[in-house]
């Protein structure tokens, strides 16, 4: 299913950028002991924003293992969702390993706890075809120059209703 491009999708001067809108915006969202969860596959675009929200907070911050033939370990992922789970924030296609992550289960077990799902589909763009709503991501990112765009354009999907709960991350003109 296509993200409906009125509501749900925002230009952005990358998938760096994306990312800090998602993370600055859900800041009133977390408190104290609410945890985050990233792997050992993430790109600093997608730890440094998070490292930042647990910062401003006091939530903290938990890794998903790899295993050694570097896939995540989805066992290790099950045992750290608990209902502290705020948001779960990963990669689609890792940029170092080249891993390609199971999006939707992780997504459907994150759900499972009340989690928010972000995937940073920055690899995948070039790669696969994006479907957010078969993906269950309640957000995703793109950069534009890995799908051999140019360099400063971005996107940021986010389902409707979640984008209309986020802090504002720049204020002024049409926000």
């Amino acid at each position: 299913g296509a993200a409906d491009p009125s509501q749900e999708i925002i230009f952005t001067k990358g998938a760096t950028e994306a990312l800090n809108l998602i993370a600055h915006g859900m800041t009133s969202w977390l408190s104290a002991g609410d945890e985050i969860l990233l792997s050992t596959l993430e790109h600093h675009a997608n730890i440094v924003p998070w490292q930042q929200l647990a910062k401003r907070t006091g939530a903290v911050i938990r890794v998903i293992p790899i295993e050694s033939s570097g896939a995540l370990d989805l066992d290790a992922y099950q045992h750290l969702l608990t209902q502290r789970t705020k948001v779960v924030a990963v990669n689609g296609i890792s940029n170092a390993l080249g891993t390609i992550n199971p999006i939707d289960r992780m997504a459907r077990m994150a759900h499972q706890v009340g989690a928010v799902f972000v995937c940073d589909a920055t690899q995948m763009g070039a790669h696969r075809p994006i479907d957010v709503q078969q993906m269950q991501c309640d957000f995703l990112v793109l950069s534009g120059h890995k799908m051999y765009g140019p360099t400063g354009i971005g996107l940021c999907y986010g389902r409707a209703a979640l984008l209309a709960k986020l802090d504002p991350y720049q204020t002024g003109g049409e926000m």
